[in-house]
């Protein structure tokens, strides 16, 4: 069923016959036209610009919170799965000798510039010393992290390099490390 068309109210003037005949406007040429349709596939605003600096800059800053934080979707590949986490909780667990390699090394850079060869000797003496203690406990650690992970995940499904990714972990200083550490110290992974 159609329905009938609203009266027209009588108060409204009724348009003429010389308005109603055009559109109101001259018809573009066909360059206006083209020239009208062509727009930039990306848009070149400093705006939008500014827009994608600025989201880009808010996912940048959420993977690295995300990163410092052990989330595993932000994690690189070096970092992720099960058996890393467990040799990087291990790692943090304990006290290292490796965290102490670089301000030993600014204390023998602070002894070198007393004007001493007894000093200056002896300061490099103590470093390679230390050194050679850090490498035995990089030595120790893989091999205990190494052990201990065998005896968690079974020894054939042992990842390849877990005992080196934790020795590398002991040279560096806890605040500095990446993941940062999930555990307190003392609290060794089950």
């Amino acid at each position: 069923m159609a329905k009938s068309p609203a009266p027209v109210p009588n108060d409204t003037p009724v348009a003429s016959d010389a308005t109603a005949a055009g559109k109101g406007r001259a018809t573009p040429s066909r360059a206006e036209q083209e020239a009208a349709r062509k727009r930039p596939l990306v848009a070149d605003t400093k705006e939008a610009k500014a827009r994608a600096r600025a989201d880009l800059a808010a996912q940048r800053e959420k993977a690295r919170v995300g990163m410092a934080a052990g989330d595993e979707r932000y994690l690189p590949v070096r970092d992720k799965g099960p058996q890393r986490r467990f040799a990087r909780d291990f790692v943090d667990a304990g006290w290292h000798l490796g965290e102490g390699v670089m301000p030993f090394m600014i204390l023998v850079i602070v002894l070198t510039l007393v004007p001493n060869g007894f000093f200056q000797y002896w300061s490099f003496v103590a470093l390679w010393i230390f050194i050679l203690f850090v490498i035995g406990d990089m030595i120790i650690t893989s091999i205990r992290v190494k052990r201990a992970a065998k005896a968690k995940f079974g020894e054939d499904r042992l990842e390849k390099g877990l005992g080196w990714y934790s020795a590398m972990r002991t040279v560096q200083m806890r605040f500095m490390r990446l993941p940062k550490a999930q555990v307190k110290r003392g609290q060794y992974p089950a």
